[in-house]
């Protein structure tokens, strides 16, 4: 088949485009293939120019079979034409484009259409993709997370009126984006006409330069300001991108002067991202900043009985427990070993067993379980963290700053090592084993209600290991 003329090209594209909207939603379309080009079709074979080794992964792994279908051919080759999403116009021609006037209130559709290059018209209906297992119902409660819950609950049932915007932080895997969903789940329960635009803050930003690149960034405005709740996740992306976050601070305006919810999440607090701009943390401190923590051992464990549940397995206390203390920092990956355990159990025809379970931990996880810990390894992390010395620990001192660290030290020494009680006791100034039982039971009874306390017992435990 000959190769289309380069106009021809370009209409194909967009006539696939709408097609593709239809399957996969616009803000799928707008984040990851609008910006891509369509150079040559040949013999049943398309190819595209995509301008990011990302948009390459991503097209290759989830869009080539619907656009294939929308290209009516057999198969599609992906080339990378890097550029810098910032620098994709001359400066003076992207700040024209963003400089286009922010109104108050925002123009119809109609109006919009006319300022930009005809096109095949496209659905606007956009389908919302979320998990259906990210619900309230399944979300694990415990201290480290229970403020952030609470208020996630508040913005679902309260939205724009609770607290806006609501400013979830945290590590990877702890439950941000389940808590947005969530958001997103009860506030469709509720209302099933809310208008919702839910998106990774990268696709927010592919989309924006998606928009400059067509000449559709009126388009891209409407599309963002004209929701009732806007929910980006990974909203720590902005930074170092000077030009959309100052497309993202007017349509923050828009929206929170609108009375909209706005739901934005980070890997940290607002004052702690790197090149954002000031006027921007203080708008995402308006709201509620809340911090999701690293889960307390009892979270975890009751983490790994609802995975277990919903995957109809039987989990003995000892497996969960043993999980629980080896998988401490990310909830993602508890649920993925307890996967894996479960697949170990399948594909073998296999009990699941305290030894199944140190395979599914895998190899190096497992080689430092099985690394002998030192005294000496416990007492650098003691040192180091609370800014003691040796001496000090095994002196007769007992002032507090020094007996805490000495009892947190004792109580390392029995879970990690195999040293005795008399040793234990010893080894701090010649205490006898007495005093090693006593400062251990006080700190495992902390340890029971003080989830602040639980986290930093499990991550002294993992330095030590880790040293």
């Amino acid at each position: 088949m000959q190769a289309p003329l380069n106009h021809n090209l370009t209409q194909t594209w967009q006539a696939a485009l709408c097609a593709l909207e239809a399957s996969l939603g616009s803000a799928e379309v707008d984040g990851w293939l609008r910006g891509a080009e369509l150079v040559a079709i040949d013999a049943g074979v398309a190819k595209l120019s995509v301008p990011s080794s990302l948009h390459q992964e991503r097209i290759r792994d989830r869009h080539l079979a619907h656009i294939c279908g929308a290209l009516g051919v057999t198969s599609c080759d992906l080339e990378v034409n890097e550029l810098d999403i910032e620098q994709i116009l001359p400066p003076e021609d992207l700040n024209a484009a963003i400089a286009a006037p922010v109104l108050p209130e925002l123009s119809t559709p109609d109006t919009a259409m006319q300022a930009e290059p005809t096109a095949p018209e496209c659905p606007t209906a956009e389908p919302l993709l979320l998990n259906d297992e990210y619900k309230f119902d399944n979300f694990v409660v415990g201290p480290c997370n229970r403020f952030a819950h609470a208020a996630s609950h508040g913005v679902a049932d309260r939205p724009a009126d609770a607290f806006n915007p609501l400013f979830l932080h945290g590590s990877v895997g702890l439950g941000k984006t389940h808590l947005m969903q969530s958001i997103a789940h009860r506030l469709r329960m509720n209302n099933p006409a809310v208008r919702i635009a839910f998106l990774s803050c990268e696709e927010f930003v592919n989309h924006f330069v998606s928009s400059i690149r067509q000449g559709s960034v009126m388009h891209f405005r409407e599309r963002y300001r004209n929701v009732d709740v806007l929910v980006i996740d990974d909203i720590q992306l902005l930074a170092n991108k000077e030009r959309t976050q100052e497309e993202f601070f007017h349509t923050f305006n828009a929206l929170h002067n609108a009375n909209k919810q706005i739901v934005l999440s980070s890997d940290a607090p607002p004052g702690d991202i790197p090149a954002l701009q000031e006027r921007l943390v203080s708008r995402f401190k308006w709201g509620l900043v809340a911090e999701i923590e690293t889960p307390c051992f009892e979270t975890r464990v009751a983490i790994m009985r609802r995975k277990a549940d919903r995957i109809g397995i039987d989990l003995p206390d000892d497996i969960a427990h043993f999980i629980a203390e080896h998988v401490d920092s990310n909830v993602r990956e508890l649920e993925g070993t307890l996967t894996h355990l479960h697949a170990l159990a399948m594909l073998h025809n296999l009990p699941i067993s305290l030894p199944l379970a140190r395979q599914a931990l895998g190899s190096e996880r497992t080689a430092r379980l099985n690394r002998v810990v030192r005294m000496d390894d416990i007492i650098a992390v003691i040192i180091t963290h609370f800014g003691v010395r040796l001496a000090d620990l095994q002196s007769k001192s007992r002032t507090k700053s020094i007996v805490y660290p000495r009892q947190v030290a004792m109580f390392l020494a029995r879970s990690m090592t195999d040293l005795s009680l008399e040793e234990i006791g010893g080894y701090f100034g010649g205490r006898d084993h007495s005093t090693a039982v006593y400062a251990i039971e006080k700190m495992e009874k902390r340890r029971r209600v003080d989830g602040d306390f639980s986290s930093l017992l499990a991550d002294l435990e993992r330095r030590v290991r880790n040293s």
